[in-house]
């Protein structure tokens, strides 16, 4: 496998926590998530809680060189665990804590029936195997109670794990996005071009002088 590259040398949009980039709003709401742990769970009993890990790291795989990786289990957990819904849902979708409880069970339920053990106990290959069956609607298992794995899948699954991952500072760093920049704003709106207090972009043999830049974003 190739290394990872590192398109944003030396950032990191903590060092803005303090700037006039962030509000106070702004800096409660990334405390009370970089609070979750890994482990930390209050919806998901012990039985859900590896099934559910299991999935987010297929859906979102993360670098093993890593240091703080993303706890996607945990805050899909939180979102749940404070019934913070999305504000609509598909007629033929339960809510969204029940359709979370009834997809884990019945992941695990076709996994045994296909491969004799549970969701979190097969290897990459057949979890992936099995998310795509769901995803193309053809899981159809009791344990699904006539919700569709389709729309589990693309609905919950898809949604809630991407909107984790991507709600998380590291996710940030990894993207070059700076966070919403209130009260301070974005300036530079046209093609290429960029405030002084976003990432810059490594360009091929140019890392040296993004690292520069991305250490001075923060001030």
């Amino acid at each position: 496998m190739l290394p990872r590259r590192d398109l944003y040398p030396g950032y990191d949009v903590l060092a803005k926590r303090d700037s006039p980039s962030w509000n106070a709003k702004t800096r409660a709401v990334l405390d009370e998530r970089l609070a979750i742990g890994p482990e930390t769970r209050r919806f998901f009993d012990e039985s859900e809680w590896p099934t559910m890990k299991a999935i987010a790291d297929r859906i979102v795989p993360q670098p093993a060189d890593r240091a703080n990786l993303v706890p996607v289990a945990a805050l899909v957990d939180h979102k749940l665990a404070t019934d913070t819904r999305d504000g609509y849902r598909n007629p033929d979708l339960p809510e969204e804590r029940e359709a979370w409880r009834r997809g884990l069970k019945a992941l695990d339920a076709e996994a045994r029936a296909r491969f004799g053990a549970r969701f979190h106990e097969l290897g990459a290959w057949a979890q992936d195997a099995l998310l795509k069956l769901a995803e193309a609607g053809e899981l159809t298992d009791a344990a699904w109670a006539g919700m569709p794995s389709k729309l589990f899948f693309k609905q919950r699954v898809l949604a809630d794990v991407v909107e984790a991952y991507y709600a998380h500072p590291t996710a940030w760093n990894e993207i070059g996005w700076g966070g919403p920049a209130s009260p301070r704003g974005y300036v530079r709106m046209a093609f290429d071009r960029r405030d002084p207090w976003e990432a810059a972009e490594a360009k091929p043999g140019r890392e040296d002088e993004a690292h520069a830049e991305n250490l001075l974003v923060g001030r």
